[in-house]
């Protein structure tokens, strides 16, 4: 606790984003720094007093790309401090705890990292068969108990504990109605990422290691938060590995998604032994937004091919024909610069090897939306095809590739290659 300092505090104040949505307090980042000095020291001699109370998360949700709504707890600024403020402390010790395959929200860790591992994996390793593991409802089903015996095997220090206890059991609140939490982790929280890690550390990674170490046939393992897929040699061993990790969450309060857990053949001999047996294309697996498609490239030669989900890619365009209805009457040059800002956006992370033609389709539905809006605008406006194409050469990016293959920027980031990474 004694590097909650206040400086570690006016930092961790500095790093929350100025426009987040207010808790239960309403208050906003603006309002905090008008008396910053002040109010952190307040808030630095509250937590070792022992006065700092946490507040209940404001409930809000917002649209998944299968439709359903995603509940978010909204905290209140003072807690977001303090959890920012505390999670530099505790990363700085569970780092030297986490394993190679973790990758979610971790430091110097992106979801290209765990991209590029995973292409690597099947590229290189004997992987024929995929192990698709979802996780029914981790945020809101792990148990609080077990996290904080988690936490107890590393932290010592009983205020550390006190702070974390609060924070699970702050609640939530809805329509005005608080409502208790007894289990899971505050979904949205700054704190919850790491939380979420130390548990799966212990539940997952720790017995994945040492389940793999026994195996007969090669195992790779990425997990990025609770998405987790693994791959194997083997058709017996990656169903046994379900079955075996069907029974391990369980004892920890957590289990597997019955509809989306699957075992499916792919690889390099994937797309062979299927025609063989006239069972069509191999099946295909989602992993943080992208489409992994056991493919073939021109010379016939096995290519792991990854596509933007088209959930994705709808959801994206909804969202961008909601905001373009309130921007209907902005000039023209101020939508380009908007559009141009969404379309660089999309593509800094779409644009991988082998998706040109979702980033050509999704500029392509940018383009139309446009189009249709600035019609809607008079019923004199006709804006035609030309016009819009020449109008998006000056605002919009066009579609390009721009990150790497994932074996050479892999080889980049891990020059030495090691079996364990």
């Amino acid at each position: 606790m004694h590097h909650l300092t206040l400086e570690v505090l006016d930092a961790a104040f500095g790093w929350l984003k100025r426009t987040a949505a207010a808790g239960i307090d309403n208050v906003t980042w603006q309002d905090y720094a008008q008396h910053r000095e002040a109010n952190l020291v307040d808030l630095h001699a509250r937590l070792y007093r022992r006065a700092y109370r946490a507040m209940p998360s404001r409930r809000q949700y917002i649209p998944k790309p299968d439709g359903r709504q995603r509940p978010l707890g909204i905290a209140a600024l003072e807690d977001k401090i303090v959890q920012r403020a505390l999670g530099e402390v505790l990363n700085a010790v569970y780092e030297q705890d986490f394993l190679g395959f973790s990758y979610g929200f971790r430091p110097g860790r992106s979801q290209h990292d765990a991209l590029d591992a995973l292409a690597v994996g099947i590229d290189r390793m004997k992987v024929n068969w995929i192990v698709d593991a979802d996780m029914a409802r981790f945020f809101d089903t792990a148990s609080h108990e077990w996290l904080l015996r988690f936490v107890e095997l590393r932290i010592g220090d009983p205020r550390v504990l006190r702070l974390i206890r609060k924070w699970l059991k702050a609640g939530v609140m809805e329509d005005g109605v608080q409502w208790p939490t007894e289990e899971g982790t505050p979904q949205g929280a700054v704190i919850s990422p790491l939380l979420a890690n130390i548990y799966l550390h212990y539940v997952f990674d720790l017995w994945a290691q040492r389940w793999r170490r026994h195996a007969t046939g090669r195992v790779i393992l990425v997990r990025y938060a609770d998405d987790i897929v693994v791959g194997f040699s083997h058709e017996a061993e990656a169903k046994r590995f379900v079955t075996e990790l069907r029974a391990r969450l369980a004892q920890f309060a957590l289990s597997l998604h019955p509809d989306k857990t699957r075992v499916l053949e792919f690889g390099r001999f994937a797309v062979r032994n299927r025609a063989m047996l006239g069972l069509g294309k191999p099946e295909t697996f989602d992993f943080l937004g992208f489409r992994h498609i056991a493919g073939v490239d021109r010379h016939g030669y096995f290519q792991l091919q990854r596509k933007t989900r088209r959930d994705r890619l709808r959801m994206a365009l909804r969202k961008i024909k909601e905001s373009l209805l309130r921007r209907r009457h902005d000039p023209v040059s101020e939508q380009g610069r908007w559009l141009g800002r969404v379309v660089r956006g999309y593509f800094a992370y779409h644009a991988v090897p082998t998706n040109f033609r979702s980033l050509a389709a999704f500029r392509h539905y940018v383009l139309d939306l446009w189009r249709r809006s600035l019609n809607r605008r008079s019923h004199r406006d006709r804006t035609t095809w030309d016009r819009i194409s020449r109008i998006a050469a000056d605002w919009l990016p066009s579609p390009r590739i721009l990150h790497p293959w994932p074996t050479v920027r892999f080889a980049v980031n891990h020059p030495r290659w090691e079996p364990g990474a």
